[in-house]
């Protein structure tokens, strides 16, 4: 079980209390975070191999994430360290019920300005499965790392996750927004989308989103719990677990671990186990929103069993 996932590492600022504006918070607790990221890390709290490809900042707080990850026993080879750039930042409140909303400082970050001539294919080669995100779709010279890497993946015959994670004020417009994402769909085998996303791109209809590479479609709904869709119209639901969410940042990071981690644990049969795997995936989700910030809140392996056990996993 071994994930290499591309895209943004960076700091986020969470705010100390619940349901207020950023701008209004009294005090933030630094988390490490971003999604390509969390994926990695998550992956190896699960027991899989985790690694990250990326750009950081040559400062302060990007030692101190790579020293984060490596921490989290991710490989952390494919980062680079620019010294044009800092390493991005993000300023996320909550509200009452651990939804949240972000501010965001890339003006450009480091991630951003990432040179295809920055990806080593050799680190790609040696993982089973590769993950990436829309957020590095937005600028250039990214896009283009991240393009040549998945060229590269998809050559290797790599099974590509795709997570559109919509945070639109990163992005020109609405409408670059769903292009860019949609862009993303050509080289996924598995999409994880949200409802906010999937109603975003298609208007909630599913079949659209369809793609020659693509094998899985799971929509999450947050505490409600996700649904499997299959090339064969079958669609498979899965009921989430009530927790009092602190911080949902990272759930869905944690889900798509989970996904992939099973998946490749089962890789001839997958299939057949998707039920569990789905109820799996939720119940990693669900402790992810515990604590605040994403790394520092995903489970293990065996914390996940354990949770399913006591709540009579499905």
């Amino acid at each position: 079980m071994s994930v290499l996932s591309f895209g943004e590492l960076l700091i986020d600022f969470v705010a100390q209390e619940m349901g207020v504006t950023v701008g209004d918070a009294s005090g933030f607790v630094k988390a490490p975070g971003g999604a390509p990221a969390n994926v990695a890390a998550a992956v190896a709290r699960l027991g899989g191999r985790g690694a990250f490809m990326g750009q950081l900042g040559e400062d302060p707080f990007g030692h101190y994430l790579a020293g984060v990850l490596a921490a989290e026993r991710v490989d952390i080879r494919g980062i680079t360290f620019s010294s044009e750039a800092r390493t991005a930042l993000a300023f996320v409140s909550n509200t009452a019920d651990g939804d949240r909303s972000f501010m965001f400082y890339r003006h450009p970050s480091a991630d951003m300005l990432m040179q295809p001539a920055a990806v080593d294919t050799a680190i790609i080669d040696a993982y089973q499965a590769f993950h990436y995100g829309s957020i590095t779709f937005i600028c250039e010279p990214a896009a283009s790392a991240l393009r040549l890497a998945l060229d590269h993946a998809l050559a290797a015959d790599k099974f590509i996750s795709y997570d559109p994670n919509l945070r639109l004020p990163l992005w020109a417009s609405e409408a670059a927004a769903k292009a860019g994402m949609l862009a993303g769909l050509d080289y996924a085998n598995l999409l994880k989308i949200s409802e906010e996303e999937l109603h975003f791109l298609s208007g909630g209809d599913v079949g659209v989103l369809w793609r020659e590479r693509m094998q899985l479609i799971c929509v999450t709904y947050g505490a409600a719990g996700a649904a499997a869709y299959l090339r064969d119209g079958s669609c498979i639901k899965a009921e989430g677990y009530a927790v009092r969410a602190l911080d949902t940042t990272g759930a869905g990071d944690a889900f798509v671990a989970a996904m992939l981690t099973s998946i490749l644990a089962h890789k001839n049969d997958w299939r057949e186990h998707l039920p569990q795997i789905l109820d799996f995936a939720n119940a990693v989700g669900a402790l992810t929103c515990l604590q605040k910030g994403a790394i520092p809140s995903l489970p293990t392996r065996d914390a996940a069993l354990a949770f399913q056990r006591e709540r009579g996993g499905r």
